[in-house]
């Protein structure tokens, strides 16, 4: 599968954290050549089911983004708006933004306020309103825009918005792609509202009850100017293994199998250790009983703003690697 394709698709799509129904149709369509069935559960997340007598494992990866939605519109057509998910106020000024009925605009700045001193309550939307009824007959309070950037490839590396996750979906998308034989009961879940909580991965892994779990996810790049060493992966250098952030603590048998078939395929790998941040994998360890987990990401540099970067190779890496462990003798 063309990982910029995939993208293009998903991020046509209006998906912010719950209102994913669009990019969960867009991911069914290209999930149902591989599997034997597919369901939604009552939160909205896609279960997709390739059935086997083995061992029950699940994947999860997020479908939903980071997202604004409007607060207040003004007499002078400006939209004020509050985040869904984790926004950053500093790197928001001069984005577009896309609203699900099709309207366009930018997030900009009021007045002469210091960029030290940037709030989220310092932002607007303009959508070319010329007063508050116009805006109104555009947009309303409690609407909700995603960013509208583009992506596009430049050498190995991918830029894109919504990277995370989207770029995790279209890792399941691939791996399901080259699972030829396999004797696990594998499940194929792409999550609902995990930029506000891990509340889709959380009700999912109570329905499939699984053994294993594995979150697909991106993780902090560490190769940027002045780096902070908050985190251990990096692009460029393959597949990240996690072995804790601050959801999880990867259980140890998981984490030491994915290396173990990861060395034997040649497949390139790191340990990802994080020292902010959640997966999926925070709701899924924590399942009933308890759950075997671990989680495979994809180093990202500028994540959670409107322009993410991650590597090719390690994208490919990671398809990889899910593919071998769905395919994996587990005990």
């Amino acid at each position: 599968m063309d990982m910029l394709e995939i993208m293009q698709t998903l991020n046509a799509c209006h998906g912010p954290s719950g209102d994913e129904r669009e990019v969960a149709e867009a991911i069914r369509k290209l999930a149902a050549p591989y599997v034997d069935e597919i369901s939604t559960d009552t939160l909205g997340s896609l279960i997709c089911h390739k059935k086997g007598s083995g061992p029950r494992i699940m994947f999860a990866a997020h479908m939903d983004s980071i997202g604004c939605i409007v607060t207040h519109i003004d007499k002078k057509g400006y939209l004020r708006f509050g985040q869904i998910g984790g926004l950053s106020p500093h790197d928001l000024p001069g984005t577009p933004v896309r609203f699900k009925n099709g309207v366009r605009g930018v997030i900009a700045v009021q007045g002469k306020v210091e960029p030290k001193e940037w709030k989220l309550e310092h932002l607007y939307i303009d959508v070319g309103a010329k007063d508050e009824a116009d805006a109104h007959a555009m947009v309303q309070v409690g609407d909700t825009a995603v960013f509208d950037t583009a992506p596009f490839v430049t050498g190995r590396k991918l830029f894109s918005p919504y990277l995370d996750d989207r770029i995790a979906c279209a890792i399941l998308l691939s791996s399901l792609e080259r699972i030829k034989k396999s004797d696990n009961d594998l499940y194929f879940v792409f999550t609902v509202q995990e930029e506000v909580g891990l509340r889709g991965a959380r009700t999912a892994a109570y329905g499939i009850d699984p053994d294993y779990g594995i979150a697909v996810d991106v993780t902090d790049s560490d190769d940027i100017p002045d780096a902070p060493h908050e985190c251990s992966s990096a692009a460029g250098k393959g597949a990240a293994i996690k072995v804790m952030d601050s959801s999880v603590i990867c259980h140890s048998a998981v984490v030491k199998k994915l290396e173990e078939l990861a060395q034997a395929r040649d497949i390139p790998c790191q340990r990802d250790i994080l020292c902010f941040g959640g997966t999926d994998a925070g709701a899924i360890h924590q399942t009933r009983a308890g759950v075997y987990t671990g989680g495979i990401s994809v180093p990202t540099r500028y994540v959670h703003t409107p322009l993410e970067v991650a590597d090719l190779d390690d994208i490919e890496a990671c398809a990889a690697l899910v593919a071998a462990f769905a395919q994996a003798k587990l005990d």
